[in-house]
């Protein structure tokens, strides 16, 4: 029995919605067992061949229209994906990524010889995306980035670096965050596409040493004068950048959102598993008042952000998705996640601290969400600005 007792939206309770469920369920069921997923986390990375696999299964890309080589599915199949790849404990496998941050950019604001020209590819996994904004001295204010993108003959010279970049030991589709005129701010912004098999002078960092997501790829990419050719530029329009970014960072946010209640509902279950039975004073640690009132207290704090992130889904799918909105879920839903998982871990007492059991993981892995996407203060200035 779920521990949230939220039926499902009535959008998400098509047939055809769950008989894609069972299928991903099995697909990573197969092709993820959990020796092959501590492999990855051993190594800090998944494996480039798996990305291919999923490719094959029909698991990327899936929001592509058929015209573009994707099966034309819609978000509710993403949604399914992104709890499946959760519940499977794929925490290191940046499906969302690829599929509803990256590849979207390409569907909406790509030209048609750009579609055709990469969609195929980021559909069959031979292309895996990873979006470069983040700089050593510019994380959240885009306007500040300091990479240049200068006309060179039929092309552009992308300078700078990159950090903080998922997907940056493996991607080789990259869309790059750059000022094609740095004197007109952020109307000089452009986003160009970096295949990095064709892109001398492109080079990637280690990997860098974090305290979660372990089994995540996330680096500092560097950029020292990479030639790309005019078509590479997104929509073919210098001066765009921006404005696609701040088109698709609702959804980006909304991800996150989604994500923070699964982790949500994952803290609670293994936790309630626990406290049921282990025994403390002679008693389930379950029968204790301050067991019970701290799991009443988390369970009607994650019902609530469950039914607004519902909400915002549904707002997704009919297209009224708006910045603040999305700002407002992004903040409430990780700083509740963040509440809800620390008072777990507290109920496992000692156990909480060991990597053995899931909520040592859970409480790593969540601890990025009130930060990548734009800070929780940043969701702050966000929707102050709408009062």
């Amino acid at each position: 029995m779920p521990v949230l007792d939220v039926p499902p939206p009535a959008f998400m309770q098509d047939p055809e919605i769950q008989m894609f469920a069972d299928a991903a369920n099995r697909f990573f069921e197969r092709a993820a067992p959990p020796k092959r997923v501590v492999g990855w986390r051993e190594a800090g990375q998944v494996e480039r061949s798996f990305w291919r696999e999923t490719g094959v299964a029909g698991f990327l890309g899936v929001m592509v229209p058929e015209a573009y080589g994707g099966p034309g599915a819609d978000f509710r199949h993403e949604l399914v994906l992104l709890d499946v790849v959760a519940r499977h404990n794929l925490e290191g496998f940046a499906l969302g990524l690829h599929n509803v941050i990256v590849t979207p950019y390409v569907v909406l604001h790509g030209t048609e010889e750009q579609k055709l020209r990469w969609l195929p590819k980021l559909v069959s996994g031979e292309r895996v995306c990873a979006i470069a904004m983040s700089e050593p001295g510019a994380g959240s204010d885009l306007q500040a980035i300091r990479t240049t993108a200068r006309r060179d003959g039929a092309g552009y010279r992308i300078s700078g670096s990159k950090t903080f970049i998922s997907n940056g030991q493996i991607a080789d589709f990259i869309v790059v965050v750059a000022k094609t005129d740095p004197t007109l701010g952020s109307r000089g912004v452009s986003l160009l596409i970096v295949e990095t098999d064709e892109a001398k002078g492109f080079r990637r960092g280690k990997k860098l040493d974090k305290i979660g997501l372990d089994a995540q790829d996330t680096s500092e990419l560097f950029f020292d004068d990479v030639w790309v050719p005019a078509e590479n530029l997104l929509g073919m329009q210098e001066g765009r950048g921006f404005s696609q970014l701040m088109a698709e960072l609702p959804r980006e946010r909304l991800l996150i959102a989604i994500g923070a209640v699964i982790s949500m509902e994952k803290a609670l279950e293994t936790t309630i598993e626990y406290v049921k039975n282990r025994k403390a004073f002679g008693q389930r640690l379950m029968d204790f008042q301050n067991s019970q009132f701290k799991l009443a207290d988390a369970k009607a704090k994650a019902t609530v952000a469950k039914v607004f992130i519902n909400d915002c889904i549904a707002k997704v799918l009919n297209g009224t998705l708006d910045g603040t909105t999305a700002a407002i879920a992004k903040m409430w839903a990780t700083e509740t996640e963040w509440q809800i998982v620390d008072d777990c871990l507290q109920l496992h007492g000692g156990y909480g601290y060991i990597n053995d059991y899931p909520i040592a993981r859970i409480f790593r892995d969540s601890r990025i969400a009130r930060i990548y996407g734009g800070s929780t203060e940043i969701m702050k200035v966000i929707i102050a600005r709408s009062l």
